[in-house]
């Protein structure tokens, strides 16, 4: 995580969850992660909707030129696929994840973004919604005053909830013994003359 808002809410999600896979909903107070709130957005988990946005900052409203609240999340990006199976994973593991996205605008012009997507519960469903930030990287000129028009997923890395659970691959030591060089070995035989 590069930026300080995506760690400052994820450290905030993460001591709200304690043992358990993700925070309740109700337990995210706003004020305890104000200085991020300008980037941070949470969705409703309804896949047949496009997962609409509950909330949105002005910092993520501004770079898209308009209000996000009540709109769904899908059409923000241009390769919709890859980001309904992230969202779907995410969903059925109760993980979250640390993303970098490229946004464009009309003009062509493009900007690195990095993307945190962590579960919620809700009135005992998990996950109920996701809590998330949506960051650029960088700040071009041309940022707010020409809109993104579109999002793509470039890598991602999964964080909290089940992802904690699994071990990272555990490497056994090998032969302590040096390897032999193999020797160059002519068989006879081949084509008869």
């Amino acid at each position: 995580m590069k930026l300080a808002s995506t760690r400052e809410v994820f450290a905030y999600w993460d001591r709200s969850r304690g043992s358990r896979l993700a925070p309740d909903r109700e337990e995210i107070e706003p004020g305890a992660i104000r200085r991020a709130l300008g980037d941070v957005f949470m969705l409703d988990i309804e896949p047949g909707c496009g997962h609409p946005f509950r909330l949105a900052g002005t910092r993520l409203c501004a770079l898209f030129g308009r209000e996000l609240k009540g709109t769904p999340f899908f059409p923000l990006w241009t390769d919709v696929e890859p980001i309904r199976d992230l969202m779907k994973t995410l969903a059925n593991d109760v993980s979250g994840t640390v993303a970098r996205a490229t946004g464009r605008n009309a003009e062509g012009g493009s900007v690195g973004l990095e993307m945190l997507l962590l579960p919620l519960g809700q009135r005992g469903h998990m996950p109920g919604r996701f809590l998330g930030t949506l960051t650029p990287l960088d700040m071009p000129w041309w940022l707010h005053a020409r809109p993104l028009t579109g999002l793509r997923l470039e890598t991602l890395r999964f964080v909290g909830g089940l992802a904690d659970a699994t071990q990272a691959p555990r490497f056994l030591a090998g032969d302590p013994r040096p390897l032999q060089r193999p020797t160059f070995v002519v068989y006879e035989g081949g084509r008869g003359r």
